[in-house]
């Protein structure tokens, strides 16, 4: 593999109501991610964004989470950086979340030069909105978009950016998942039709027998757990690694899509801009859920964003 001179990294997690323990698991993990990959590759000091010295961990009201929104940010130069910023984008109404929940990660966070930065007060922007909270001001080369309910194999990063770095025809790269029981999930789709989605989402799954080849289709279900496939057509957003370039460029998520559908809509804008890679040495383990399992509120969010996909990429009713 290729070291990693000078190339930087940010990564933003958005959370709602979100377990403690959950992210204290995800945060862990990405410090350990960092520490792999500094220590395996010698010029892996500079991976990170330009911030000047100072304290590793920032709390950040509604102020300055809203004020991230017009602050102009320059491209990446480069240049030497020391930190790796970690946003915590809380879009919870009244945020129980505090730094010093994570007060046991500090001093490793600190020597590995990684920055941890809360941001709150907000409200709840919507998941694609919140993240485009950093989007719209990456001043890195790479950036990693997370849910709280992921966790990273320790060579997650290592994977990911030396990919990267070698095929410059890639715009994203998402990863291999599993659920904690190492049951393989499946998160790359190919574009859906409405039936797939109402059978997949809204039959009880003793009905599901007839479709299963429509549903293994749409799942992507023939990607081999040992080979990189560079014709994705939909990533999931739980877990994204993008150029932080092609993301500006396409204008981040669209704020549209409140939740579900936003990542739908956003690979297939990167799409435009290069080639998604599935790279099954790039290893998550993921919780999450299907929408008509979360009560009917989350039913209505699904519903309208899926409208609100289709609308905008075009309707495909039956044919998978």
């Amino acid at each position: 593999m290729p070291s990693l001179p000078n190339n930087s990294l940010s990564i933003s997690v958005v959370c709602y109501q979100s377990n403690r323990r959950e992210l204290e698991q995800l945060i862990a993990s990405i410090l350990s991610c960092v520490a792999e990959l500094r220590s395996e590759k010698p010029d892996c000091e500079n991976l990170g964004s330009s911030r000047p010295e100072g304290n590793q961990f920032k709390n950040n009201g509604p102020d300055s989470a809203l004020r991230s929104r017009s602050k102009k940010a320059e491209p990446a130069k480069g240049v030497s950086p020391q930190h790796i910023p970690v946003y915590l984008i809380d879009n919870s109404e009244v945020s129980a979340l505090s730094l010093a929940d994570f007060e046991d990660y500090q001093r490793q966070a600190g020597q590995l030069g990684v920055e941890l930065s809360l941001l709150h007060g907000h409200g709840n922007l919507g998941y694609g909105a919140a993240h485009n909270l950093i989007i719209n001001n990456l001043d890195t080369d790479f950036h990693l978009m997370l849910n709280p309910d992921v966790v990273l194999d320790k060579q997650f990063l290592a994977e990911g950016i030396n990919y990267l770095i070698d095929h410059d025809d890639v715009a994203l790269v998402v990863p291999m998942a599993s659920h904690e029981n190492r049951q393989r999930q499946f998160l790359c789709k190919r574009y859906p039709s409405v039936l797939t989605l109402f059978v997949r989402g809204f039959l009880p799954r003793h009905l599901h027998k007839p479709f299963t080849k429509r549903l293994a289709s749409y799942e992507m279900r023939d990607l081999h757990d040992d080979q990189i496939n560079k014709d994705i057509p939909i990533g999931s957003g739980c877990c994204m690694l993008s150029r932080s370039t092609v993301l500006k460029a396409v204008n981040g998520f669209d704020e549209r899509y409140f939740l579900y559908f936003e990542d739908f809509d956003l690979s297939l804008r990167i799409r435009q801009q290069g080639r998604i890679a599935y790279l099954p040495t790039m290893k998550i383990i993921h919780g999450g859920g299907y929408a008509a399992r979360k009560g009917f509120s989350h039913i209505g969010m699904f519903v309208r964003s899926a409208i609100c996909f289709f609308s905008t990429h075009g309707w495909r009713w039956f044919k998978q």
